[in-house]
């Protein structure tokens, strides 16, 4: 029995969590000019959420679409490229000339081409992974970076390295490394109680000390991939060895 195509309206519902993404993203470059830094990187927060949103009423209402996809895209350059490089420049780049333009204006591009290497890849890649970095994560990343450096300001004189850190996430979106999707999960493979019991232990974590946790989170999610990317190529060599 096929099932009656939603009505147009519906297609209304995906793509608004996608404009509220946009606007989010454009808020936090606002508050970022008039150097609300923290309240910016949180807005950061908040576009993740309407982006995650989208796709997930858009499945739950049969309303995907080719211009969904399209639209999606476009909103992450904007909220997960030029705010947080907006963000980034503004709140260290500034004040290192042209080497500060430079690194937002990169991690914008490679977000950019991360983005479009995906949308013409997506259907060729495992459907459990992300090939590089996701450009989401990397914003997150950002924010976290300053949420950081503004709860300890005894850390300002390294707010400097933010800038080397946004190269190396640049360089993250547009390698061939994988990182894990959990939108993606295999439950008939996967370790279900593992896994509830990593979540529980990082809620409660996170609930206790919020940006640390989230932080530490982050860092672990980098780490992972470059560490399993390092320990293949170290098992592939050895095996040439052999």
């Amino acid at each position: 029995m096929r099932k009656d195509p939603p009505p147009p309206i519906a297609y209304l519902f995906p793509n608004f969590f996608t404009a509220a993404s946009i606007f989010t993203g454009f808020y936090a470059i606002s508050l970022g000019y008039h150097h609300e830094f923290i309240t910016a990187a949180w807005f950061i927060f908040l576009a993740l959420i309407f982006d995650g949103l989208d796709g997930r009423v858009a499945r739950m209402t049969n309303t995907a679409s080719h211009f969904g996809v399209e639209f999606d895209s476009l909103a992450d350059i904007v909220a997960f490229g030029v705010a947080p490089a907006f963000l980034l420049y503004l709140y260290i780049g500034e004040g290192y000339g042209r080497i500060g333009i430079v690194v937002s204006a990169l991690f914008i591009i490679f977000g950019a081409v991360r983005l479009a290497r995906f949308n013409v890849t997506t259907s060729h890649i495992e459907p459990n992974v992300f090939i590089g970095l996701p450009i989401p994560t990397a914003a997150i990343m950002i924010s976290l970076a300053i949420l950081v450096s503004e709860q300890y300001p005894s850390m300002s004189q390294y707010k400097v390295l933010m800038l080397p850190f946004a190269v190396i996430l640049a360089l993250l979106m547009v390698s061939n490394i994988r990182y894990p999707s959990f939108k993606k999960i295999n439950f008939n493979t996967f370790h279900f109680m593992r896994f509830l019991v990593l979540v529980i232990v990082s809620a409660l974590g996170i609930f206790i000390y919020p940006i640390e946790g989230m932080a530490l989170l982050g860092v672990g999610y980098l780490f992972y991939g470059v560490l399993r990317a390092g320990y293949y190529l170290l098992r592939r060599l050895m095996g040439y060895r052999g």
